[in-house]
């Protein structure tokens, strides 16, 4: 068995597609640094990620594949799943050797990346729906979120349609890194030291300090509205987690009460 061992970045992967045709080897499979090698493991090969082979093998696909499967092959990225590395490196080379394939779910890798995508996009819709903003003294709005995939870099666009006369911060607490919107540009932010920012990592709140004073109001009122529309007789908590997963109420009004 040939396995190909990367630095765990896209262009990493796609310098071992390169590479695995420049040596014309097929690895079986393709790991990241610190993943355990498999027991039968022949001959193991150490990719050196190189931004000019990562360009050649991403404007080969650009030739072979449609936007959309493109767009795919960026979202399921976006997982950070190390279960995806494999099937998208054999994926892409199917690509060179086959051509087109992002419709045949009848292959293994092609429906591996596939379904790993759609976790992604999905992600993507809950949040959009459940990001809860609050109201700074100097009128920005801060969101704080926790989400399984790496989906900020693609959610941003609809809060910059959306919010585009007021200022916001949207921030990843788990990836240590946002996005901030002036009311003209979208600018990348991180932290040298984040116990230092004026909000709550674990729960997103804003320091009282530094809090609206009718964002407080806003929230109560929030809270009571949906307390009072809550039908006690009709709850069904399967069908709220199955909406509504735990995993984000820390970051939501109306589930801090």
């Amino acid at each position: 068995m040939t396995v190909y061992v990367f630095d765990g970045t896209m262009d990493g992967l796609l310098t071992a597609v390169f590479d695995a045709f420049a040596l014309k080897e097929q690895p079986e499979q393709l790991l990241a640094e610190g993943d355990a090698l498999p027991l039968f493991c022949d001959h193991t090969y150490h990719v050196t990620s190189d931004e000019e082979k990562a360009r050649r093998v991403w404007t080969g696909l650009e030739k072979k594949l449609t936007r959309e499967a493109l767009r795919l092959i960026s979202v399921s990225w976006l997982s950070e799943l190390r279960e995806l590395n494999t099937p998208l490196f054999q994926y892409i080379c199917k690509v060179f050797r086959q051509g087109d394939i992002s419709r045949n779910f009848a292959d293994a890798d092609v429906l591996a990346v596939t379904n790993i995508a759609r976790r992604v996009l999905h992600e993507q819709l809950r949040m959009k729906q459940f990001i809860r903003f609050q109201k700074a003294k100097d009128g920005t709005y801060l969101g704080v979120v926790s989400p399984d995939h790496n989906v900020l870099p693609i959610i941003i666009d609809h809060f910059q349609d959306r919010f585009n006369d007021q200022p916001w911060l949207i921030y990843d607490a788990k990836r240590h890194y946002g996005y901030y919107y002036d009311g003209k540009t979208v600018i990348h932010v991180t932290f040298e030291d984040e116990a230092a920012v004026p909000f709550d990592l674990s729960n997103g709140k804003l320091d009282v300090d530094v809090l609206s004073d009718n964002d407080q109001l806003f929230q109560d009122l929030w809270r009571t509205y949906f307390k009072a529309i809550c039908i006690k007789e009709r709850m069904n908590p399967r069908k709220q987690l199955q909406d509504m997963p735990r995993r984000y109420w820390k970051y939501m009004t109306e589930k801090n009460m």
